[in-house]
């Protein structure tokens, strides 16, 4: 059995890893909101328990069984929040917090069923995918709206979950998941992009369409 605590850093390691390199300890302090001396011990007790390896001036990876607790868990985040908006009516901008209570206490069992009651979906109302029962996940890597050349169209594809008031913003503008937008203008040195989402057209900076990921 693991403490929420432990839970909490493999999911964080995991989300680093992904993004292609070992999950310092600034970094893991930074994502949690913790003083990196915490890291540190809590990195050694998971290196203990087989759960990641510790790479000498890199940080830390996840192990094989590592990475299956993380998948777990993020398996059981999605569905809640899945559930939490598609069944009880909770807003998308809304479900991360309570997400992140519930999924320490569900049981594999109770989230299985939910995702039966919502048809097995692949992906949670952000467009993130919903890992397997057998811990395979659709997680390739996309670019983001700021990756756009001015003229492309994209859909969108997913965004994060963990900013309510970056979701309700991205909301007003019609920017949800599967919704096809093409990149109008980009002022030059790091200004605003002019996107077309249908026939509104609206101005946004270039911090937000970093967060917003298309194919």
């Amino acid at each position: 059995m693991l403490t929420r605590q432990a839970e909490d850093y493999l999911k964080t390691i995991y989300e680093i890893e992904r993004d292609g390199d070992a999950a310092a300890t600034t970094a893991i302090a930074t994502r949690l909101g913790i003083a990196p001396a915490s890291v540190s011990g809590m990195v050694r007790r998971l290196a203990r328990q087989g759960l990641v390896a510790v790479e000498r001036y890199r940080g830390a990876r996840l192990t094989a069984r590592g990475r299956r607790v993380a998948l777990q868990m993020i398996r059981r985040h999605r569905i809640l929040e899945s559930y939490l908006v598609t069944r009880l009516g909770f807003g998308w901008d809304g479900v991360h917090e309570e997400a992140e209570r519930l999924e320490h206490a569900a049981s594999a069992d109770l989230i299985d069923r939910m995702a039966a009651a919502l048809g097995n979906p692949d992906v949670d109302p952000h467009g993130a995918p919903i890992p397997r029962t057998d811990g395979s996940v659709d997680d390739t890597r996309l670019r983001t709206l700021d990756d756009l050349a001015v003229g492309s169209p994209a859909r969108v594809a997913r965004m994060s979950d963990r900013d309510p008031a970056l979701l309700r913003y991205l909301g007003e503008l019609g920017i949800r998941p599967g919704v096809t937008l093409r990149l109008v203008d980009r002022a030059p040195f790091e200004g605003p992009l002019t996107v077309a989402v249908g026939r509104a057209r609206h101005v946004i900076g270039s911090a937000v369409a970093r967060k917003v990921y298309v194919r």
